[in-house]
């Protein structure tokens, strides 16, 4: 198998101590594999209400060759973030994932793999019942409910579209670049997209979660905000079904 580049984009808000050491840990072990030649990582500051101390950005750029930190001053959500470093990815192959690699690097590593083989554009990882038994209770109710709204809205075959971890080559990274949503559901919004491109080969594959990976509150303002980012998507699914 040819080893496509690699770029890495982390979306980083509000990062909990030790956050750059878990970076440096997980891309040593994707660098043993891609060849570090073949890997850039992209941290994107998405307004964190808290500096960014320097000492951690040297720290990784005196690690990482290829290490860009991107950042600006206002909050505006993950998938407004992940635009904003996707969008400078040069590289054969992009991957995305959450500062503290929830999940294992050799979840990460197959995707790569898979996209090496040319065989999709597109993968999503997709999480299963190991999954669902290291999750708050909350998240659980909230993730199942909606992969249920999506099956009998939106009637996809991919209905978890929400697993923090995705990678595509350069159509999907241009298909990516046309989502609009900025914060939670702008992976709802790609993987609709996707699946409604005939052009496009996208796939799921299984991904196990770390250990101790400590989770963000969902709060009843989120879920507002994506109870009207829903909405949206629904509003182009039946306005393009009925053209």
């Amino acid at each position: 198998m040819k080893k496509k580049s690699l770029d890495l984009v982390l979306p980083c808000y509000n990062p909990l101590p030790g956050w750059e050491d878990r970076i440096i840990y997980s891309y040593n072990m994707i660098a043993n594999h891609t060849g570090q030649e073949n890997l850039s990582l992209y941290l994107v500051n998405d307004g964190s209400n808290h500096t960014i101390p320097d000492a951690s950005l040297d720290k990784l750029s005196h690690t990482i060759p290829a290490f860009h930190y991107l950042s600006y001053s206002i909050n505006e959500g993950k998938g407004y973030a992940l635009r904003y470093g996707i969008k400078e990815s040069q590289s054969e192959i992009c991957i995305y994932t959450d500062v503290d690699f929830p999940f294992a690097e050799a979840s990460l590593l197959a995707i790569y793999d898979s996209l090496c083989q040319d065989e999709s554009d597109i993968i999503v990882g997709a999480r299963d019942q190991v999954y669902y038994e290291k999750v708050p209770l909350v998240r659980i109710v909230i993730s199942k409910t909606l992969r249920f709204l999506i099956r009998v809205f939106l009637g996809m075959k991919i209905n978890d579209t929400q697993c923090g971890l995705k990678g595509f080559n350069a159509k999907g990274r241009e298909l990516f670049l046309k989502t609009t949503i900025n914060r939670y559901l702008f992976d709802l919004e790609f993987v609709h997209m996707a699946s409604n491109d005939k052009s496009i080969r996208i796939k799921s594959k299984l991904v196990e979660l770390k250990e101790g990976v400590v989770f963000s509150r969902m709060n009843l303002r989120v879920l507002m905000t994506e109870a009207s980012g829903f909405a949206k998507i629904l509003f182009k699914h039946y306005f393009s079904i009925s053209r």
